[in-house]
C-alpha cells in the first residue's frame, strides 16, 4: 500500500506532462501577446487560456495559471472565460529588454508545468543613414556607393541602395552583404551623362527611414586611372629647370584632364606640388630645382570639369639634377693661440657645410689657403679635407685665411676668414629655455655697439671633457636677439651655451649660461658618509652626483633623520654644499639618515645610513681620563705612603717620648706606683694637656745657667705648688721613706744627692675648661728622672712642643722654675719611649 501511494503523484505528473505539453494533440492551452515587436520601454500585454474539457484530468481540480518572463516570475490576473475556459491576463507596463521569452505555467495539485510561450522583441525604428558618397570606376563603369549607419535599432533591419533616373521609377540598385555599409550599382542600372537620384533605405519591424537623396551624373563622380611618367631630364643651359613627359591610360584618352605633379628631395619633410597641368598627355617644363639633388616625382589626374575624384598617384620616379659649382659663403669659426717660441700660430678652423641651395650637388671636400687664388698660380694650401674642421699652423701675424668648397662641377669662391681678437664688448644678458626635448631657444640682450653677427657655441657637460666640432652656429643677422639650436641636443643632459658677438674689427667677450631641454628626477641620490659624531652632533658629507646622472639642475638636498621612536626630522641644504651637521641629537641613540636630491621635475631618495651618537663628548672623555689618571696617581701615592708608613710618619708626625714608658717611670718604687694621686676633686677624666713644665733642682751646688744668667727671685716665686709625690730613696744617704716638701724649691735629701723626678698633673675634666696640667722636672743628678705615673699617659705620646729658647735654666740651688707649655725650651721634646732626660742642656 505504501509503494502504491508513493507512485500516484508520479503518475499524475506524467499524465499532466503528456496532456499539457506545448503543441500537443489535444491543444487545450494557448498564449497570445498584443505585439511580438514593441518599442523599447513600451507596455506589453499577453493572455493565456486553458480549455478544461479538452484537458483530461483538469475537470475536477482547481487550475492556477502563473507567468515567467525568462526566469523571473511576473503576476497576472486569472478569471473564468466562456465555455469553461480558465484565462489569465498579463500587462507589463514597461518592457526594457531587447529580447525576452514570456512563459505561461499551470499549477494543479501542487505540480507546475509550462504550457505556452511567446517571444517578444523591443527596439527602435531604423536610424537615418548619412554621408552617402559614390565613385564611378571607369574600368567596369560600376558605381560604388558607401555611407554610414546611424545608431543600432536592436531589431533586424534591411538596407538597400535605391536609384532612379530622371524618367524612370525607383529601383533597388544593390543590397549590402554581411552588415557592410557599401555596395556597387551595376552599369545596366546607370544612366551616364544624366542626372540620377540615389539614396539609402533602411527598414525594420517598427518603420522605414531613408538617407538624403544624392543627385549626380555618374560621370561626375568618375575616378580616373593614374597617368604614367615617361621621362625626366634637365634642360641644357638652364640651371634649375627640368622637362617631364607623361601619358594616360586608354580609358581616359577621350577626356579632357587636369593633372598635378609633386616632388620632393629625401631631406624634405613635405611635397612640392605643381598644379594647372592641362591636357590629355604630353610634355611639361618646371624650374626651381636644386643642382645635384635627387628628387622623387609623382603625378595624378581628373576630369577638367573639376568634378569627380582625383586618380591615385602614379608610380614614383627618381631623378637627380645636374651639378654646379658651389656658391655662397661658408660660415666659419676659429680659435688661435701661439705655438711655442718659433713665431708660429696654432689655428683651429671650423665651418658649416653649405646649404643644399648653395652646395649645388655633393660636396667632395674643402680647401684652406693663406692667400686668395690668383690667375696663373695656386696659393699655398694648408688644409684639404672632407671634414668640417681643420687644425693647422700659420706664421705669426697671419690675420686672414681663405676657405672654399668644391664638387664635381667646380670650386666655390673663397670665403675670407679674418682672425679677429677677442676684445669686444660682451652681451648685456643671456638665457636659454627649452623649445622641445631636442631643441633650445637662446635669447640675449644686444650690446650697445652695433653687431655684425653672432656665434653660438654649446657643449654637453660631462665628467669626461670632450669637444663637439659641430655644436656651434652663426647668426648672420646682427639685429637678431634669439636663435634656435637643434644639433646634438638631447633631453636630461646639461649644456653650456656661449654667445660671441662679432664686431667689424673684433670678437666680443663671450657670455655663458647652462640649460636643459628637458628635466627629470636624478638617476640616484648621493651616498652619505659620516665625517664626525658626538653625543649631540653628527657631521655628514657626500660626493656630488655626476652631472650625467643629475638629469636636471639640483635645486636642493634634503636630509632626513629618524630615531627608533620614529621621530623624523629634516633639513634642506643648498645644492652647492657637500656637507651638513645634524644638531640637537640625543646621546647614545641610534639614528637612520638618508638624503634626497631634488630637481624641478622630481626627487630621488638615497640609501639609508645608520649611526649611533656617543655617550660623552671628546672634552668630557678627556676630562674623565684626566680625572681617572689623577685618581690613579693618588692611589699610587697612598700605596707608597702605606708601604713607607714609618718614614712618612717620622717626617710629618715625629715621635714624642711617652713618660709612662720611660726608664724614669719604671724606676719609681712599687709602693709609690700603688699610691693613688690625690686631686682636688674626683671628676670624669679627660685628655690631659701639658701647659707648664717646672724644673726642680737642689739648692746646694749651684751651676751656672746654660743661657748665661741665673733665674731671678721673681721668677722663682711664681712657680706654683704641685702635689707631692712619694719618692723612695735607697742608699747610704737615704734613711727611709719620706714625703717631698710642700714648697717647690725645698731640698729633698739629706745626703746632698739630687733626686730627679717629674710629675704631670691633670687639672681638668672632660667637657670643662680648667687650667692645663703642668710638668715639673728636677735635674742635676746622675740619676734618671722620675716621672709620676699619672693615669692614661697615652694622650701625650708623640706630642711635639714648638717655641723659642728659654731665658734661663734652674741652677744647683734646688730652685724650681715653672715654664709654659709653649715655651721654646721644649721644642723637640718627646715624652714617651725609652729616651731619658738628664738636664736642661739635653734639650
Amino acid at each position: 500500500m505504501a509503494g502504491r501511494g508513493a507512485g500516484t503523484p508520479f503518475l499524475l505528473r506524467l499524465s499532466l506532462l503528456l496532456l499539457l505539453r506545448p503543441g500537443g494533440t489535444l491543444g487545450c492551452a494557448s498564449v497570445a501577446v498584443g505585439s511580438p515587436v514593441v518599442p523599447l520601454g513600451s507596455a506589453v500585454t499577453a493572455s493565456c487560456a486553458i480549455r478544461s474539457e479538452l484537458c483530461r484530468g483538469l475537470e475536477q481540480g482547481k487550475v492556477r495559471i502563473t507567468w515567467m518572463l525568462d526566469n523571473e516570475p511576473v503576476a497576472g490576473s486569472q478569471h473564468r472565460g466562456p465555455e469553461g475556459t480558465e484565462v489569465s491576463n498579463l500587462t507589463l507596463p514597461q518592457f526594457n529588454r531587447t529580447q525576452a521569452k514570456l512563459w505561461c505555467w499551470v499549477e494543479w495539485n501542487g505540480t507546475k508545468q509550462r504550457i505556452g510561450m511567446a517571444e517578444i522583441r523591443a527596439g527602435y525604428p531604423p536610424a537615418k543613414p548619412f554621408n552617402l558618397s559614390c565613385i564611378l570606376d571607369l574600368s567596369n563603369y560600376g558605381l560604388t556607393c558607401q555611407w554610414e549607419q546611424g545608431a543600432d535599432s536592436h531589431l533586424p533591419t534591411s538596407v538597400a541602395l535605391k536609384c532612379a533616373g530622371s524618367r524612370a521609377q525607383a529601383v533597388t540598385g544593390c543590397t549590402p552583404q554581411g552588415g557592410r555599409s557599401r555596395c556597387t550599382v551595376p552599369r545596366r542600372l546607370l544612366q551616364l551623362y544624366r542626372q540620377m537620384e540615389i539614396w539609402v533605405s533602411a527598414t525594420n519591424a517598427l518603420g522605414t527611414t531613408e538617407s538624403e537623396h544624392l543627385c549626380i551624373d555618374p560621370m561626375d563622380v568618375a575616378k580616373l586611372d593614374p597617368p604614367a611618367l615617361q621621362s625626366i631630364q634637365s634642360i641644357p643651359f638652364q640651371t634649375d629647370c627640368i622637362a617631364l613627359a607623361w601619358e594616360v591610360t586608354r580609358s581616359n584618352a577621350h577626356m579632357e584632364l587636369r593633372c598635378e605633379l609633386r616632388y620632393r628631395a629625401p631631406e624634405d619633410s613635405a611635397w612640392a606640388v605643381v598644379t594647372g597641368i592641362v591636357g590629355q598627355a604630353g610634355n611639361m617644363q618646371h624650374c626651381g630645382f636644386l643642382f645635384g639633388t635627387q628628387y622623387r616625382f609623382q603625378m595624378r589626374c581628373r576630369r577638367s570639369s573639376a568634378r569627380g575624384y582625383w586618380s591615385e598617384w602614379s608610380l614614383g620616379r627618381n631623378y637627380t639634377t645636374h651639378e654646379k659649382a658651389p656658391t655662397g659663403k661658408l660660415d666659419a669659426w676659429w680659435s688661435a693661440r701661439p705655438a711655442g717660441a718659433g713665431g708660429w700660430l696654432e689655428v683651429q678652423l671650423r665651418w658649416k657645410a653649405p646649404r643644399p641651395r648653395e652646395a649645388n650637388g655633393r660636396v667632395l671636400g674643402y680647401c684652406v689657403t693663406l692667400s686668395p687664388r690668383k690667375r696663373g698660380r695656386d696659393p699655398p694650401t694648408v688644409c684639404n679635407t672632407t671634414h668640417t674642421q681643420c687644425n693647422f699652423s700659420a706664421p705669426a701675424g697671419t690675420r686672414r685665411v681663405y676657405l672654399s668648397a668644391y664638387n664635381a662641377a667646380g670650386e666655390s669662391a673663397p670665403t675670407e676668414v679674418i682672425l679677429l681678437e677677442r676684445k669686444g664688448q660682451p652681451l648685456a644678458g643671456l638665457r636659454a629655455v627649452p623649445r622641445g626635448e631636442r631643441s633650445l631657444w637662446v635669447r640675449w640682450e644686444a650690446p650697445p655697439t652695433p653687431v655684425a653677427a653672432y656665434v653660438l657655441e654649446w657643449q654637453r657637460v660631462s665628467s669626461e671633457p670632450g669637444r663637439c666640432s659641430a655644436c656651434w652656429q652663426m647668426e648672420r643677422d646682427g639685429a637678431t636677439t634669439a636663435a634656435l639650436i637643434r644639433d646634438g641636443i638631447e633631453p636630461f643632459q646639461r649644456y653650456n651655451i656661449s654667445v660671441y658677438p662679432l664686431y667689424k674689427d673684433a670678437i666680443g667677450v663671450p657670455v655663458h649660461t647652462a640649460a636643459y631641454s628637458k628635466q627629470k628626477a636624478p638617476s640616484y641620490a648621493p651616498k652619505l658618509h659620516l665625517k664626525s659624531i658626538s653625543k649631540s652632533d653628527a657631521e655628514l658629507c657626500w660626493d656630488p652626483v655626476p652631472v650625467e646622472m643629475q638629469n636636471g639642475f639640483i635645486t636642493s638636498y634634503t636630509i632626513f633623520w629618524a630615531n627608533s621612536t620614529a621621530e623624523v626630522s629634516s633639513a634642506t641644504v643648498n645644492p652647492s654644499l657637500s656637507s651638513f651637521v645634524i644638531r640637537k641629537l640625543k646621546p647614545s641613540t641610534l639614528y637612520k639618515v638618508h638624503i634626497m636630491a631634488s630637481t624641478a621635475a622630481g626627487s630621488t631618495n638615497g640609501t639609508s645610513l645608520t649611526l649611533v651618537t656617543m655617550v660623552l663628548d671628546d672634552i668630557e672623555i678627556q676630562f674623565l681620563f684626566l680625572t681617572l689618571g689623577l685618581i690613579f696617581v693618588l692611589l699610587i701615592l697612598l700605596l707608597i705612603c702605606f708601604q713607607k708608613n714609618g718614614r712618612v710618619k717620622q717626617q710629618f708626625w715625629p715621635s714624642v717620648p711617652d713618660p709612662a714608658n720611660s726608664s724614669l717611670g719604671k724606676w719609681v718604687p712599687a709602693e709609690l706606683q700603688q699610691e693613688p694621686l690625690q686631686l682636688p676633686g674626683v671628676r670624669e677624666p679627660g685628655l690631659a694637656t701639658i701647659s707648664t713644665i717646672a724644673v726642680l733642682e737642689r739648692a746646694a751646688g749651684k751651676q751656672p745657667s746654660p743661657w748665661g744668667k741665673e733665674p731671678s727671685a721673681e721668677t722663682a716665686a711664681t712657680f706654683p705648688a704641685v702635689p707631692q709625690p712619694y719618692v723612695r730613696q735607697e742608699g747610704p744617704g737615704t734613711p727611709g721613706r719620706g714625703r717631698a716638701a710642700a714648697e717647690p724649691c725645698q731640698g729633698l735629701g739629706g745626703s746632698g744627692e739630687t733626686v730627679q723626678y717629674a710629675q704631670v698633673v691633670g687639672d681638668g675634666y672632660k667637657g670643662q675648661q680648667h687650667a692645663p696640667p703642668r710638668l715639673y722636672l728636677r735635674s742635676n743628678s746622675t740619676q734618671p728622672l722620675l716621672l709620676d705615673p699619672s693615669p692614661s699617659p697615652k694622650p701625650y705620646e708623640n706630642l711635639w712642643f714648638h717655641g723659642a729658647p728659654p731665658h734661663g735654666c734652674p741652677g744647683d740651688g734646688g730652685c724650681s722654675e715653672e715654664l709654659p707649655a709653649t715655651f721654646p725650651l721644649l721644642q723637640g721634646l718627646r715624652i714617651g719611649g725609652a729616651e731619658e732626660l738628664h738636664d736642661c742642656r739635653a734639650f
